[in-house]
């Protein structure tokens, strides 16, 4: 079995995240049976951002990157939150090797919106040998949502910044992935404060075009849906207790009537 869990920036201050990632990798421990893991980290983002001066902005539930972002995003991604998540699955007895998604151009993407996102990757695409090569040795690859610019040929080696969950479902299509799950704040879709169990795309979209799902859970949906489509066999939304537990928080399904509960 093949997992991707993506990570996002809260939970990893929840002492819980650990033993929950070391219990699923050692559930998960030959190549056929495989953990990966994305993570974001934009809260940490925003407050150095906010320490050198700049203000954070977002639209649509993703991160405006400049060029002066962009090098923070990867101080920050690739560097502090990257090593600190791999000591600590090394402390739990997980072998984690971290890596940045624009090392051996495991993501490349394309400036997606450059007037209106700056330096944020869309459409992107996956090369997942260097993460088939890790798997194949043994080791519990973590993953910062950063991409090679496609259209950059030259040596400067131009990034993108990438939002974490359009990363993982990425990469879950590219590796066939028996399941994505999107790691939330919360304990998965909520309407009225209570979690929606099983959610077909159809419905998706009306709870983000009615304001149910705004922000970064219009995000998670948008990347539960690409997916889906891609050929991920099961993807849930879904708060920390969602890696151990398969029927935590919500299952998110093309349709409910070809799909079963």
């Amino acid at each position: 079995m093949m997992r991707v869990v993506k990570i996002g920036g809260r939970a990893q201050g929840d002492e819980r995240l650990g033993p929950a990632l070391a219990a699923a990798a050692r559930a998960t421990g030959s190549s056929a049976e495989a953990l990966c893991v994305v993570h974001g980290g934009g809260d940490e983002v925003s407050a150095l951002q906010r320490r050198l001066g700049l203000e954070p902005a977002f639209h649509g539930g993703r991160r405006v990157t400049s060029e002066a972002d962009l090098e923070i995003v990867r101080m920050v991604l690739s560097g502090t939150i990257n090593k600190r998540l791999v000591a600590m699955l090394l402390s739990h007895g997980v072998r984690a090797v971290g890596i940045s998604g624009e090392d051996a151009m495991l993501f490349r993407a394309l400036a997606s919106d450059p007037e209106t996102m700056g330096r944020v990757g869309g459409a992107v695409t996956v090369d997942p040998s260097i993460v088939l090569q890790l798997i194949a040795g043994g080791f519990v690859p973590v993953i910062s949502p950063l991409a090679r610019d496609a259209e950059d040929t030259g040596i400067s080696g131009s990034g993108l910044n990438v939002n974490g969950d359009d990363a993982a479902a990425a990469l879950a299509g590219a590796l066939a992935a028996d399941e994505l799950v999107l790691v939330a704040d919360v304990a998965g879709v909520l309407d009225n404060g209570v979690v929606i169990r099983l959610l077909d795309l159809e419905q998706a979209e009306a709870l983000v075009a009615g304001g149910v799902a705004a922000g970064g859970m219009a995000a998670k949906l948008e990347a539960a849906a690409a997916a889906l489509h891609a050929g991920v066999a099961r993807v849930r939304i879904a708060g920390l207790d969602g890696i151990g537990n398969p029927d935590a928080g919500t299952r998110v399904v093309l349709s409910q009537k070809t799909s079963p509960v």
